[in-house]
């Protein structure tokens, strides 16, 4: 995600995205319904704070762009179609959410907002590149989950990178 790009942080609850991607000089937008923590963003730079409630009603962001969208811990698959039109066609999409399995570890166990096994990959492998995707089981700081991760692109991005390879080098 370049500098001075245009980020939306969906869903960001108290905008831990949002920070990061400021910090980099990123312009970014966080989204949330809950007002309160939204408050804590009040004051830095490169971010607006815009309470909406995602699953009540249409598309909340009309038709803004977005050169990256970020969304971490959150499943709503109506948003989908309209989070996909938001991205620019050389647009980053950074998702992680918890997946099937998760139930073994507490909430969310209600299978609407777990992912499927590759539901991710399937979903967003029609519209974008994908760069990276991970599924299983994780455990950071004593705490066990089920999640799916996903790094993608949009399809006008270069791809593949072009890579510098040394002529003389062997395997």
């Amino acid at each position: 995600v370049p500098r001075e790009a245009r980020v939306l942080d969906l869903a960001c609850g108290h905008g831990r995205h949002a920070r990061f991607f400021a910090e980099r000089g990123a312009r970014v937008l966080a989204v949330d319904r809950d007002a309160d923590a939204l408050s804590s963003l009040a004051g830095i730079r490169g971010v607006e704070a815009r309470v909406a409630d995602l699953e009540a009603g249409d598309w909340p962001l009309g038709d803004e762009r977005f050169d990256a969208i970020v969304v971490t811990n959150y499943l709503h698959r109506p948003l989908f179609a309209p989070m996909l039109a938001a991205l620019a066609p050389d647009g980053a999409l950074l998702y992680e959410t918890f997946a099937a399995g998760n139930e073994a570890y507490g909430r969310p166990s209600n299978p609407a907002y777990l992912l499927e096994r590759n539901e991710l990959a399937e979903l967003l492998g029609k519209r974008l590149t994908i760069v990276a995707f991970e599924q299983g089981h994780v455990s950071a700081k004593g705490h066990d989950a089920v999640v799916q991760r996903v790094a993608a692109v949009g399809t006008a991005r270069a791809w593949p990178p072009v890579l510098q390879v040394d002529a003389g080098a062997t395997a």
